[in-house]
Parts: structure tokens; C-alpha cells; sequence
């Protein structure tokens, strides 16, 4: 990749379900991930509680990425780095972990 490739906006939501609503532990490990972050071109993290239902979560990572990454997903999903951090994700959240990706449609 060069620098003078092409780059997208993309943010992705992971939803999930804790077992309490104490965020601490889940959150020195998401300290732990933040090399990953640096895969996605990570440029904002946040990590947000449900008010209505403190043990549900949303993690949100705003980056952006080289348009060619944005063509070839499957070939992305399959890459060892993330897979490492999708596993760290299942050994910390018991249950499913919704994941989706979205553009911004104003300015794209």
C-alpha cells in the first residue's frame, strides 16, 4: 500500500450482552486490543452502555481503510490478525457478538 491510495470511512459496531453490568474487566481488555485497532486504521474507539439495559454494549471503532481492503472483505475476515482479535473478542463475551459495518452517506 502506498500513500497515495485511495481511503474509505467506515464505522463498526460490536453489540453485545455482558453477564453483569460492571464494565471494568471488559475494559482493561479492550486496553489489551489496541494494537488491532491499528489494523483497522483505528482513528476513535468508544464503548458505550445501554441505559436501559446496562448489560448490553455497543464498542464502536470509526477508521478508515484502503478502498482495495473494502473490496476484498472476505479475504480481510480471514487475515490471522483478525481473526486473533474476533477470538479475543469470544473468549471475553459469552454469547453472539453482532458486528456491522457502516458508511457515512453524507460526504461520501
Amino acid at each position: 500500500m502506498t500513500n497515495g491510495d485511495a481511503k474509505v470511512r467506515r464505522t463498526l459496531h460490536f453489540r453485545f450482552t455482558l453477564p453483569t453490568a460492571d464494565p471494568s474487566q471488559l475494559l482493561a481488555f479492550l486496553k489489551a486490543l489496541t494494537p488491532y485497532y491499528e489494523f483497522f486504521g483505528g482513528t476513535r474507539v468508544r464503548f458505550l452502555q445501554n441505559t436501559d439495559d446496562p448489560t448490553r454494549f455497543i464498542q464502536v471503532i470509526e477508521y478508515e481503510a484502503p478502498e482495495t481492503m473494502e473490496t476484498n472483505r472476505q479475504r480481510i475476515a480471514s487475515d490471522p490478525r483478525v481473526q486473533a482479535y474476533l477470538q479475543a473478542w469470544r473468549t471475553m463475551v459469552p454469547g453472539a457478538i453482532e458486528i456491522d459495518v457502516y458508511r457515512d452517506v453524507e460526504g461520501t
